[in-house]
């Protein structure tokens, strides 16, 4: 181990390989494609991906089982997916992708929709149960583990019994969005801190 060391800082950093030089993470965002879709609470997760993509200057691309682009930040390269599974088979996507980029799950962040919290309200976690969330329950079916980081976002729950499934495929409201915007600038904010300085220094800095 000393001498890989040694050796990595005697190598000009034109010799460094990628792989060395940049920790990588696949930062998946949760929701359904399509025009009908844009705009719905069970969304969010792209809307979050969204984000980075403005914040960071990188465009996504129509890749295997879903939209996919990358950035640099700082010595992290994020890997960003938004399924095209749609959300009852996220896990094909997520599992894909790990193994594409030989990224481990440890450092595999999950963004979706919580019904439980209020409107905009961050939660991150290293681990739990799905919830009750489809795309949640199928990664963690698919990877044989609930063990990985998931960053959950608010959306209310202002509905009628039986009413679910109407309410997360509802489009938020003008007001919504008001409420939600810094919000989402402040999740992809939280993605970055996840990156650089680990899951506990996120939830120490966002789950407020």
């Amino acid at each position: 181990m000393f001498r890989f060391l040694l050796d990595l800082f005697k190598r000009k950093p034109s010799e460094v390989s990628t792989d060395e030089a940049y920790m990588k993470y696949l930062i998946v965002g949760l929701g359904n494609i399509g025009p009908d879709y844009e705009g719905t609470r069970h969304n969010i997760g792209f809307m979050v991906a969204d984000k980075l993509s403005e914040l960071h200057s990188f465009t996504f691309e129509d890749k295997r089982y879903g939209f996919v682009g990358k950035c640099r930040v700082k010595n992290a390269e994020l890997v960003v997916l938004k399924p095209s599974t749609y959300m009852n088979l996220s896990g094909n996507a997520v599992r894909y992708w790990l193994q594409k980029e030989n990224i481990p799950s440890d450092r595999l962040l999950v963004i979706c929709d919580d019904l439980s919290l209020p409107l905009g309200k961050i939660r991150i976690r290293p681990q739990g149960s799905d919830g009750g969330h489809n795309g949640l329950k199928h990664i963690g079916s698919v990877l044989g583990s609930q063990q990985f980081v998931r960053m959950r976002i608010g959306v209310g729950n202002d509905f009628p019994r039986g009413g679910q499934v109407d309410y997360v495929l509802g489009k938020f409201s003008d007001e919504d969005l008001t409420t939600l915007s810094p919000q989402i600038e402040k999740a992809s904010d939280a993605v970055k801190v996840f990156c650089l300085s680990g899951v506990t220094m996120a939830m120490n800095q966002y789950n407020k």
